[in-house]
C-alpha cells in the first residue's frame, strides 16, 4: 500500500539561514499525494519523520500533525505569505526543479 506521506529523501530543506526562521524548513512537490501544500518543520537537520511538525499552507497556514508553539507558527506564516506563490508553484510542479525554488524564495527579515 502506499504511503500518503513523501519519502523524506524525495524532500528539499533549508536551512534557517536561508528561511529567517529559527528551524529548518522540508518541501516537496506534490507527487500525487493526496494532501494539499504542506511543508515539514524541525529543529535538527537530520531527517528524524518523529521530529518533524507537518504544516499545511493552503488554504491558510496551521499544523496538521506535531506542534508547534504560536510564534514559530507566526514566523512560518509571515515566510509562507512572502513565498506562497513559488511554495504552490514547486508543490503543482510549474517550478520543476528544487535548485530553481530555491534561487527565488526569499528569507524572512526580522
Amino acid at each position: 500500500m502506499p504511503s500518503t506521506q513523501p519519502d523524506l529523501f524525495l524532500m528539499g530543506n533549508l536551512k534557517p539561514e536561508q528561511t529567517g526562521l529559527p528551524f529548518m524548513v522540508w518541501f516537496s512537490q506534490s507527487g500525487g499525494f493526496g494532501d494539499d501544500l504542506r511543508v515539514r518543520i524541525s529543529h535538527s537537520p537530520k531527517a528524524i519523520p518523529s521530529d518533524m511538525v507537518s504544516v499545511a499552507i493552503r488554504p491558510n497556514v496551521r499544523v496538521v500533525d506535531g506542534e508547534l508553539s504560536a510564534s514559530h507558527l507566526e514566523l512560518l506564516t509571515k515566510w509562507v505569505e512572502l513565498n506562497s506563490a513559488a511554495l504552490g508553484q514547486y508543490w503543482d510542479g510549474e517550478i520543476e526543479y528544487t535548485g530553481d525554488i530555491i534561487e527565488v524564495l526569499r528569507p524572512l527579515k526580522t
